[in-house]
C-alpha cells in the first residue's frame, strides 16, 4: 500500500492551524477565569455545563468539561472524519489545561476567583469575558477545529442535515442557560446567559465570515495563461477562462475569471502585477461561495 506523505506546504498549513488555534484557546479561557467565573456567570457548551457544575458543588469546571467531551468523543470519531477528531481532541486537551492553569494564575489563595472589575461589573465582566470566548472560538472554528461539546453534536447533524450549525448549537445552548436557574433562583443569570451567548454568536460569526469572506476577479491580459498557471499554483485556486470580444477594436480577448478568499485579494494583485503591468482587473465582492475549495453545498 502506498502512502503519500504530505507536502511540505500542507504540513506548514497543518502547523499554522494548530497554533492559531491554541491562541484562540488562550483568548477562550482567559475569558472564562478572569470574566465568566468569577461573576457567576454561564452561557453554552460543555463549558457551561461545567461552569453550572462548579457554581452548584464547587467541582473544578475543567474536568467536567474533559469528562464530558470524552464520552461525547467515544461516540463521534467514527462519524466526523480523522482531520476533525484530531483537532477536536487537541483542542479540548489544550482547553482543559488552560482553563486549570489561567485559574491558578488569577485566582487568589484561597482558591476564589477575584472580581477584577470591582463588585456590581457584572454587565461588564459578561461583554468583555463572551467577546474573548467569542473570538477564541472564531479563530478555532475557521482552523477547522472545535472545542467538543455542542459543536460535536451540531456538527454530526450537520453532516447529514440541512441544518445550520449554529442553529444546532443554539438549542443546545438554550436549555443548558435555562437550567442555571435551578441552581441560583435568579432569572437575572440566566439573563445574563442569554446575554453571553448572544455576545459570544456575534463575535464568533464577525471573526469567522470576515477571514471567510470571497471576492470575484475579472482579469483582462495578453499573459492570460501565464497569470492563470501563477494563480493555480501559488494562491491554489481555481481559473476559468473566457472568449471575449473587445468591442472598440474588435479583437479577440481572454478573460480569466478568479474566485478567491478577500485576504488572498492582495496577493492577487501582486501576482498580475509582476507579470503583466498593463493588465486590466475587475473586483467584485460575492454574498457566497460554496463548492470545492470554498463551503460545503448542500440542499433540502
Amino acid at each position: 500500500m502506498h502512502i503519500t506523505k504530505p507536502g511540505k506546504a500542507a504540513v506548514m498549513r497543518e502547523l499554522k492551524d494548530y497554533i492559531l488555534i491554541t491562541l484562540g484557546l488562550v483568548s477562550y479561557a482567559m475569558g472564562w477565569a478572569a470574566f465568566l467565573l468569577p461573576y457567576q456567570i454561564t452561557t453554552g457548551g460543555t463549558t457551561g455545563i461545567g461552569a453550572i457544575i462548579y457554581y452548584a458543588t464547587g467541582f473544578p469546571i475543567q474536568w467536567s468539561y474533559f469528562i464530558i467531551n470524552a464520552v461525547l468523543m467515544t461516540f463521534a470519531i467514527k462519524i466526523l472524519g480523522p482531520r476533525f477528531s484530531i483537532k477536536t481532541l487537541y483542542a479540548i486537551f489544550m482547553l482543559t489545561f488552560l482553563l486549570a492553569l489561567f485559574q491558578m494564575w488569577v485566582n487568589g489563595d484561597d482558591g476564589i476567583p477575584p472580581l477584577i472589575l470591582g463588585e456590581g461589573q457584572d454587565f461588564m465582566a459578561c461583554l468583555i469575558g463572551a467577546s474573548m470566548c467569542g473570538f477564541g472560538l472564531g479563530i478555532t472554528f475557521y482552523c477547522n477545529g472545535s472545542t467538543g461539546g455542542t459543536d460535536i453534536i451540531a456538527a454530526i447533524v450537520h453532516k447529514y442535515r440541512d441544518i445550520t450549525l449554529g442553529r444546532m448549537i443554539m438549542v443546545c445552548d438554550v436549555i443548558i442557560i435555562s437550567s442555571c436557574y435551578f441552581v441560583f433562583h435568579d432569572w437575572r443569570r440566566v439573563i445574563f446567559g442569554f446575554v453571553t451567548l448572544f455576545v459570544i454568536g456575534f463575535v464568533l460569526d464577525y471573526v469567522v465570515n470576515s477571514a471567510r469572506q470571497s471576492v470575484q476577479f475579472l482579469i483582462f491580459s495578453k499573459k492570460y495563461d501565464e497569470i492563470a498557471d501563477h494563480i493555480t499554483k501559488d494562491t491554489h485556486r481555481g481559473v476559468t477562462v473566457l472568449d471575449g470580444t473587445g468591442w472598440y477594436s474588435k479583437k479577440e480577448v481572454k478573460v480569466l475569471v478568479v474566485l478567491a478568499y478577500k485576504r488572498q485579494s492582495v496577493e492577487i494583485f501582486r501576482l498580475v502585477k509582476d507579470i503583466d503591468p498593463d493588465a486590466f482587473i475587475s473586483q467584485s465582492s460575492v454574498i457566497g461561495v460554496y463548492g470545492e475549495g470554498f463551503g460545503s453545498l448542500k440542499g433540502k
